[in-house]
């Protein structure tokens, strides 16, 4: 497990993160999510020792994470560091081998990760050569080589077309099935809720909020749906709820007084057919917007 406590940096008199704690366990996936300028990249740069920490520590496996520990974590980050006038498989087995893999081994492991991105083809050729995305591909290899014991990645799906994600999904999932902690920052909301096992959101520099999806979506006030066989507008005179929607038969509330719901069942009830009182849960769009207002 890799663990954040209390992480503290600040540039001058402004703080980019403000005692973030969290925790990536093993063998899951954790989403970083926050807007431009949150602190993730800030974050995830102190936890591999890119920058010094003012406060707080970094721990790997309940003890304090080292250097070594470092340099088996794969990480990628916002500044990709590839040298585009160099052949993409000579730079990767170079890296490897920076790494601690010998030559032999190292050619293999990257020729077979090139193959699976779709590159094979297109091994001797210079980065710089290649499209933004497939330049994201090669960067994804190198912070897989070797085998890492943890991953660190800021934006890996950037600039991936459909396919590279699927590929890079496939690979990451490889990885946690193995018991590797994985982080992973992205905008993509939506791929965020799809991948992802536990979500940490930063806004300003803090911790907003964390927790699996199913967990956030449960923490905020609870709204129901509420379709009648005749019209709804009495809903709006009942207290303890608030109509965020309502047309005809259907009404959408958020429960703002504990046992309001079992009110408005009730009422319903009596007033004649009930179609569907159902629990809404929101995206984690929405999720997102609310925790970082």
């Amino acid at each position: 497990m890799l663990e954040i406590r209390e992480l503290t940096r600040r540039f001058g008199e402004n703080t980019a993160v403000d005692h973030v704690s969290f925790e990536v366990p093993a063998g899951l996936m954790t989403g970083f999510v926050g807007g431009n300028g949150a602190g993730k990249t800030t974050t995830m740069r102190m936890v591999m020792g890119v920058l010094g920490i003012d406060e707080g520590e970094v721990l790997w496996q309940g003890r304090p994470i080292t250097r070594l520990d470092r340099r088996r974590i794969g990480y990628m980050p916002e500044e990709r560091g590839l040298y585009p006038k160099q052949p993409i498989l000579d730079q990767l087995v170079y890296i490897a081998q920076l790494k601690g893999m010998d030559r032999v081994a190292a050619r293999t492991q990257v020729t077979e990760l090139l193959e699976r991105f779709g590159l094979g083809e297109r091994t001797k050729d210079h980065l710089e050569k290649l499209s933004l995305g497939n330049q994201q591909r090669v960067q994804i290899i190198a912070s897989v080589l070797p085998r890492p014991r943890a991953l660190v990645l800021d934006e890996p799906f950037s600039g991936l077309d459909p396919r590279a994600v699927d590929s890079m999904v496939d690979l990451l999932r490889e990885y946690t099935r193995d018991g590797v902690p994985v982080l992973f920052s992205s905008h993509q909301l939506d791929l965020v809720e799809r991948l992802c096992d536990r979500l940490v959101v930063l806004s300003q520099g803090r911790r907003v909020a964390a927790g699996t999806v199913a967990e956030l979506r449960d923490a905020g006030v609870p709204r129901f749906r509420l379709v009648l066989g005749g019209d709804a507008g009495w809903v709006r005179d009942l207290h303890g709820l608030e109509v965020l929607d309502l047309e005809g038969a259907s009404a959408l509330v958020e429960v703002r007084q504990d046992g309001a719901e079992q009110h408005l069942v009730a009422e319903a009830t009596r007033r004649g057919d009930v179609h569907e009182f159902v629990r809404v849960r929101p995206a984690l769009s929405e999720i997102y917007r609310e925790a970082t207002a």
